[in-house]
C-alpha cells in the first residue's frame, strides 16, 4: 500500500516560535508515525523541499510511485534518495537491480531511477524491515551506491565525562558516496552517553532531519530547537522524526542511550559547515 498524496509541511522561520504552542510546535517539526506496517510514509516539507519516511514492507513488496506533490511520473524522475534500514535485513530493488540492506546499511539512488521498490530479505523475522527515506531534489544522476555498517567514514567524537561520546557513521558525503546536494549518515551514542550535538549548532545554508531509533519503548529524546537565545524542544520518541530548518539549533539528551539518523540538504556538503551555539549563550 502506498499513498496516493503527500502530506505538506509549509516552511516556517524563527518569529513564529515564541507564539508556537506545544502542539503547534509538535505538528510543525515532528514526524510520529514514520513506520507503519504494509505502508510507504512520506512528509514534503518546504525547507528545502526535503521528502522524508518510511517503508514497511511486512512481508509484502512496497513500490514507489510518483506522487502528484513532486509533480513527476515516478519518484526518481526529478530526485535522488538515501535509504537507511534500521529494521531487520531487507531488499531495495532498483530497475531490477536487487540490493540487500542489513541493519544500519545506506543505500543511495540517484536521478533518473524509474522502479524502486521495498521488501523483506528470506529470514528477517517476524519484525522486517524497516527503511527510512530522505529525498532531494538533483540536478544530475550519479550511481547508485551500498555501504553497510563500519565500511564508511567512521569519527569517534565526544567524551564519557560530558555524557556524549558517540560513532559517526558518514556514509553518504563528499568523501563517501557521491550525490547532488544529500548528507546522510548515522550516529550510536555509547552505553551510559544520553547527549548528542553539544554543543548545539547551527547551519544556516542546510536544513537536517533527524530519525531517532533504538530508544526504548519508556524512554525519550528532549530535541532542543529555535534560535539559540529562543530555545525550545521536543519530546520524541522511538523511531519518530524531526525537521530542523537551517535556521534552528539542534541537539538533544535522552533518558536512555539511542541512535539517530542524519540527513541534510541545502547549499553546501561541507559537514563541518556549522556555527556553534555555546551552551553559555543558549536562553
Amino acid at each position: 500500500m502506498t499513498d496516493t498524496h503527500i502530506p505538506q509541511r509549509y516552511a516556517t522561520n524563527p518569529a513564529q516560535i515564541p507564539g508556537m504552542t506545544t502542539q503547534q510546535l509538535r505538528d510543525t517539526y515532528l514526524i510520529p508515525d514514520v513506520f507503519v506496517p504494509g505502508e510507504i510514509r512520506l512528509t514534503y516539507t518546504h525547507h528545502d523541499r526535503i521528502v522524508l519516511g518510511g517503508a514497511v514492507p511486512a512481508g509484502g513488496v512496497l513500490e514507489l510511485g510518483g506522487y502528484p506533490e513532486i509533480r513527476s511520473d515516478y519518484f526518481l524522475e526529478h530526485r535522488e534518495i538515501g535509504i537507511v534500514n534500521v529494521g531487520a535485513h531487507g531488499t531495495v530493488t532498483a530497475d531490477g537491480e536487487e540490493y540487500t540492506l542489513v541493519t544500519g546499511a545506506c543505500l543511495y539512488l540517484g536521478r533518473g531511477i524509474r522502479e524502486v521498490s521495498f521488501a523483506d530479505a528470506a529470514g528477517s523475522g517476524e519484525s522486517g524491515a524497516q527503511f527510512y527515506l530522505f529525498s532531494a531534489p538533483a540536478h544530475t544522476a550519479y550511481p547508485a551506491a551500498l555501504v553497510s555498517p563500519g565500511e564508511g567514514t567512521v569519527r569517534e567524537l565526544g567524551d564519557q565525562v560530558t555524557s556524549n561520546r558517540r560513532t559517526l557513521n558518514q556514509y553518504i558525503h563528499e568523501n563517501g558516496i557521491k550525490s547532488c546536494q544529500i548528507v546522510m549518515g548515522v550516529t550510536q551514542l555509547h552505553p551510559g552517553s544520553m547527549w548528542n550535538t553539544m554543543p548545539a549548532h547551527t547551519h544556516d545554508r542546510r536544513t537536517e532531519c533527524y530519525l531517532y531509533f533504538d530508544l526504548p519503548e519508556d524512554a525519550r529524546v528532549i530535541h532542543l530547537m529555535g534560535e539559540r537565545e529562543e530555545t525550545r524542544h521536543l519530546v520524541v520518541a522511538d523511531r519518530q522524526a524531526v525537521i530542523s530548518p537551517s535556521w534552528s539549533l539542534h541537539s538533544g539528551v535522552g533518558t536512555a542511550a539511542y541512535s539517530f539518523v542524519w540527513a541534510m540538504a541545502g547549499e553546501n556538503q561541507a559537514f563541518d559547515d556549522m556555527d556553534a551555539a555555546p551552551v553559555t549563550e543558549l536562553r
